[in-house]
């Protein structure tokens, strides 16, 4: 990259599609098991301080997923079917997982999932910050759906860090 002259757009070189790819092709492993943890989350939770924050996550988590297959065939990126088809079995076989109860859901597990999933939406955003940057250089890719997907994951960090913190007070924290 050439160091731009103040006030001018960076030069920005040719995206090195094979990289890209393989890039994109691992956020939409990400996001396959994000979106199956959350709608798995959303039906499981019925919990009033989390029913509602959680199906409206899981439904936001399904767009943004679609997103990123709609920003991949945009950039002629084609979908690995054997990732996504792995990583959804990685996350069912996650819901094995028993935190300590081998026949019930442990009151942990929803300090965990919060936990992932929250991890899961920061990977999101800086996938969505790597796109970012490239637009400056590629017209396929629109800047202010990014600018909002970015904005997006934000909000989603803060709902899912609520819950979080909500969760660990209530199933840690004595009395």
């Amino acid at each position: 990259m050439t160091t731009p002259v103040s006030g001018t757009r960076p030069q920005i070189r040719r995206i090195r599609t094979d990289l890209l790819g393989i890039y994109l092709n691992d956020h939409l492993a990400g996001a396959t098991v994000g979106a199956g943890r959350s709608a798995f989350m959303a039906r499981s939770h019925r919990d009033p301080p989390y029913a509602e924050p959680l199906r409206h996550l899981a439904g936001e988590v399904a767009e943004d997923r679609a997103s990123l297959l709609r920003i991949m065939r945009s950039l002629g990126v084609p979908e690995r079917r054997y990732k996504v088809a792995a990583s959804g079995a990685v996350e069912r076989l996650g819901r094995l997982k028993s935190n300590g109860r081998l026949y019930r859901r442990s009151p942990l597990t929803l300090v965990i999932e919060l936990e992932f999933l929250r991890l899961g939406v920061k990977g999101k955003e800086l996938g969505w910050r790597t796109l970012r940057t490239l637009a400056e250089g590629d017209d396929r890719l629109d800047e202010q759906e990014l600018d909002g997907l970015i904005a997006r994951a934000g909000r989603q960090m803060s709902t899912l860090e609520e819950l979080r913190v909500g969760a660990v007070r209530q199933v840690l924290l004595a009395g």
